[in-house]
């Protein structure tokens, strides 16, 4: 039995089949060089097309490449790259009451890095792991770890490197995933909330079994608090979830959790209706779920049911989300970004009036004025390093278009 939602979609834990000559969730080359296209236009646009970008990360395939993802995520995030911050020092690990807990949860976070890498370099990006997380928590400290965030930060870690991945980590942190961040679990147990109402409204028979056997909702935790890097083997479909979560509102996971619970019906109904059995079955997600249909699924669910209508039942409407409440706002500053080649001009033009602040005033001897000149060639070709290192991406990445 379903209630107010559109066609069912059964078909328990089986995956969808690419066509012939095909790897799953890979545009066709026509296809693809039309994305990159829209989404080159988009970055290049002033103030950028931040909507167009949005719609690139949500739909089929995602960003595409990490080089691509490395252009787009800070415009999700309204991160300025040519404004970043210093790489995070050992010093953040001084008397920090975190460290000995952060260590422990990036020591046992091997299988989250790519497979085949040397164990030395997988050992330093650990470390840089561990200062970020500790950076982050120094600076903001009204932000409180948990056991997960980890895997949310190597995530960007990896994709964006040390200085970019701390920007957007911060902005995440503050933002998304705010509510997982307080002094207890009662905001992340509101989030947690939503997902039986949905389940409700979409399949009757499906939340009355599960009332019955008393499942909860706690199975889905460590997918929310993770964005699914915890519980999913492979990088690549973590990236194209992490693609779609920073495009969207930070309810977007639990609708995502909706979607597979939903869409493993079948399965749910044919165990026993005890607790043990159903919550063994839900928190092993497959690997091998049609993942580009369950988010065009979440996107349905969040149209269909708004969250502002699933606050209005009781155990939601006494509670008030930082992330939820603060994103329209955040998704406003988004709208009005430069394009990188406009920061960039900025950028040179800052150092330019450094440099020309140290200009001596008239009957200055040739000797100063020589050594200004020096600081102005040495701001200058800093200028031109950053520069140089930010276009790097640029030749290949126009030509995938050809």
């Amino acid at each position: 039995m379903s209630g107010g939602g559109g066609p069912r979609q059964r078909g328990g834990g089986s995956a969808e089949r690419p066509p012939p000559g095909r790897r799953r969730g890979e545009l066709l080359g026509s296809k693809r060089k039309q994305k990159l296209l829209l989404i080159h236009q988009a970055l290049t646009s002033d103030p950028v097309a931040v909507e167009t970008l949005r719609g690139a990360a949500v739909s089929e395939g995602g960003l595409l490449t990490d080089e691509i993802r490395r252009k787009v995520w800070p415009k999700l995030l309204s991160v300025n790259v040519y404004n970043l911050p210093p790489k995070p020092g050992r010093a953040v690990r001084r008397n920090h009451k975190d460290y000995t807990q952060v260590q422990l949860d990036v020591n046992r976070s091997t299988r989250r890095f790519p497979e085949g890498m040397r164990a030395e370099q997988r050992q330093v990006l650990q470390e840089q792991l561990i200062d970020l997380i500790l950076h982050i928590l120094r600076v903001h400290p009204e932000l409180h770890y948990y056991q997960g965030y980890h895997d949310i930060a190597v995530t960007l870690l990896l994709v964006a490197g040390e200085r970019m991945g701390s920007a957007l980590l911060e902005r995440l942190s503050t933002h998304h995933l705010r509510d997982f961040m307080d002094p207890t679990m009662d905001s992340t147990k509101h989030i947690l909330n939503y997902l039986m109402p949905i389940l409700q409204r979409e399949s009757l028979c499906l939340h009355a079994f599960m009332l019955r056997a008393e499942v909860g909702t706690i199975f889905a935790l460590s997918w929310l608090i993770t964005w699914y890097g915890h519980v999913l083997t492979s990088f690549p479909r973590v990236l194209r979830l992490y693609d779609f979560f920073l495009a969207s509102h930070p309810l977007l996971p639990v609708y995502f959790a909706a979607a597979i619970v939903l869409h493993r019906e079948e399965e749910v109904l044919a165990c026993d209706c005890d607790m043990p059995s159903v919550h063994q079955l839900l928190s092993q997600i497959p690997q091998n779920l049609p993942y580009e249909s369950l988010i065009s699924r979440a996107l349905q669910l969040f149209q269909r049911h708004p969250h502002t209508e699933l606050a209005k039942q009781a155990a939601l409407q006494h509670h008030k989300s930082i992330s939820i409440g603060t994103f329209t706002a955040f998704q406003l500053a988004t709208s009005h970004q430069r394009p990188d080649s406009v920061l960039r001009s900025q950028r040179q033009d800052s150092a330019h009036a450094e440099a020309a602040a140290l200009l001596p005033t008239a009957g200055h001897s040739p000797l100063v004025k020589a050594a200004v000149w020096g600081i102005s060639a040495t701001l200058g070709a800093a200028a031109l390093a950053v520069t140089q290192t930010a276009l790097e991406w640029a030749p290949e990445f126009l030509l995938q278009l050809f």
